[in-house]
């Protein structure tokens, strides 16, 4: 178990304990032994693993994994080296080309980020396989709206990045003040990205941000 881990623990075990919790942790249980669920078990926690709740700059908030084969691992728009760049992730690299003129990498696997405090969060941890937001109404929204109000009451400052409705519904579970400051824009899919994603510069107002806080800034080359 990570050090990181045993550090959320100490914010999420009442939620840990909760029955919307053991319920689910139940019917995931069936679900890996009789169907195939992205991602693998042992990544569900991934980004929890990776990242320090105190060392959050920066909260890039997903939907729900990859439903194809090999393509979760946790990270929300991220994918392992070796695997095909998603449609939206190919868009955030485009966006971030001309936002910094950061070359768009060959690869999808965003660690790099991860690595400096960017916590990249799917809203729904789990999904059925070729079935998209599959598992959106079992429980783990409950848990991520938690996940997110603790992030947000963090007397330091970060950045919330949401992409499309979905995840700017969730700004409302952030608190509004000088700690915490929310960008929006469309979804950087195929379907949206030129309704208001591309030019909406979120690299460089994060950083902008970030600096302005005397935090360092993030380091997007991946």
């Amino acid at each position: 178990m990570s050090s990181n881990y045993v550090a959320w623990n100490e914010y999420l075990k009442d939620e840990f304990q909760k029955e919307y919790f053991i319920k689910m942790k139940n019917f995931l249980n069936e679900e890996y032994k009789h169907k195939t669920i992205f991602p693998p078990n042992e990544f569900v926690f991934n980004i929890f693993n990776k990242i320090n709740p105190k060392d959050i700059k920066v909260v890039i908030l997903g939907q729900d994994p990859y439903h194809g084969e090999n393509q979760a691992n946790g990270m929300s728009f991220s994918v392992n080296k070796g695997e095909k760049i998603p449609p939206s992730l190919r868009n955030i690299y485009l966006e971030l080309y001309s936002d910094l003129g950061i070359k768009p990498p060959t690869h999808g696997d965003l660690t790099s980020w991860v690595e400096q405090g960017v916590f990249l969060l799917n809203a729904t941890l789990t999904v059925e396989k070729a079935k998209p937001n599959s598992h959106k109404d079992i429980g783990w929204q409950i848990f991520t709206d938690r996940v997110i109000e603790i992030i947000s009451n963090f007397d330091y400052p970060k950045v919330f990045v949401l992409w499309g409705n979905f995840a700017i519904s969730k700004s409302n579970l952030i608190k509004k003040d000088e700690n915490n400051f929310i960008i929006t824009s469309m979804h950087p899919s195929p379907f949206s990205a030129h309704r208001g994603f591309f030019g909406s510069k979120p690299f460089s107002k994060a950083n902008d941000f970030l600096i302005s806080k005397g935090v360092k800034p993030i380091d997007w080359r991946v």
